[in-house]
């Protein structure tokens, strides 16, 4: 093998997807090894079938912290739009379709709140959207007086989240969509282009003539909009609206777009990169939970699957953040022994 060939598979090998591909080829081989028909059929449907929000806010997600952002609000988003939709169609007995509508304006009314806050009046978002975050958990539960849940929707509509069309379930093509749309929208466009540039130097994209504020409004008032879309589906797949949707779900989408690759400081990143870190999440939780349903009789420690997921994804994420520094160190360590 020629130097040239090896510096080019040496490159190949070091692109984070590849890495990423590789994570999951080895999480997958594990969960089957340790677990029951891991590759069945129906268990890599409910893969997807069960994770498809969460999927959903990591590309939304992916915009946001390319600029630099944050949101940690898009969990919260859901479980408040999720209320509303249930209150829509079981109070104002609305159908269901306008009741999507209606929380999906809702969800992009509070991406406007954040977008209004962080790119207008400059307050940093992460403490923005760490006190929407408590904003709209709140206004759930005030909605639902702490307990109250909707239930008993119509069949037709519960098809969206439990039916599946041309082999898949039927949310997931409504997540490859929404994925088409972002790839083309950050990778395609001179616009979504400009993310990168926001997140890298927001006063060089200023000097350069971008509406800075415009687009940094526009990525939160998506992933607004797309955490109502996502509500709308966990309804559809559980059959109850209730306060506590989305629960959680922030966490593992920043862990998704970090561990996809992009810059936790704006600047760099990729949707395809996104997607590879969230089947890495969703695969984590799919797998642990069919290994300890398989290896563990007792219900109670079975019930352990979820904490050592939680506790998992903090590392996977703690890991993602720190990749970038130490190659740093270790190319800055690297150069002065050559010198």
């Amino acid at each position: 093998m020629t130097a040239s060939k090896t510096t080019s598979l040496k490159a190949i090998l070091a692109r984070h997807e590849v890495v990423l591909l590789l994570v999951i080829a080895v999480e997958v081989l594990l969960f089957s090894t340790l677990g029951r028909r891991f590759l069945d059929g129906s268990n890599v449907s409910n893969i997807f079938r069960h994770s498809v929000e969460i999927g959903l806010l990591a590309l939304v997600m992916t915009p946001v912290i390319l600029t630099g952002g944050i949101d940690l609000s898009v969990g919260s988003m859901m479980g408040l739009c999720a209320v509303c939709f249930g209150i829509f169609v079981k109070e104002a007995q609305l159908s269901p379709l306008v009741a999507g509508f209606l929380s999906v304006g809702i969800g992009t009314i509070g991406g406007g709140l954040n977008a209004f806050l962080i790119a207008r009046l400059k307050l940093p978002p992460l403490i923005v959207t760490l006190g929407t975050f408590s904003l709209f958990r709140g206004l759930a539960e005030a909605l639902t007086k702490g307990s109250k849940s909707y239930s008993a929707f119509p069949d037709s509509f519960l098809a969206l989240g439990n039916s599946q069309v041309a082999g898949l379930p039927a949310q997931v093509w409504i997540f490859l969509v929404v994925a088409l749309g972002i790839y083309v929208l950050v990778h395609h466009t001179t616009f979504g282009r400009s993310f990168r540039a926001i997140g890298f130097s927001p006063e060089g994209s200023r000097y350069a003539g971008l509406s800075v504020e415009k687009n940094v409004s526009l990525a939160y008032v998506l992933a607004g909009a797309v955490a109502g879309l996502a509500a709308v589906i966990f309804v559809a797949r559980l059959g109850e609206a209730r306060a506590n949707a989305g629960i959680g779900y922030e966490l593992l989408a920043i862990t998704a777009v970090v561990l996809g690759g992009t810059s936790i400081f704006g600047g760099s990143g990729t949707v395809i990169g996104t997607l590879l870190g969230y089947v890495a999440v969703a695969v984590l939780n799919n797998g642990l939970k069919r290994v300890m349903d398989f290896q563990l009789l007792d219900r109670k420690i079975s019930d352990m699957a979820s904490e050592l997921s939680g506790v998992l994804t903090g590392l996977l994420l703690i890991a993602a953040l720190a990749v970038t520094p130490l190659l740093r160190i270790l190319a800055s360590r690297r150069s002065r022994s050559q010198n």
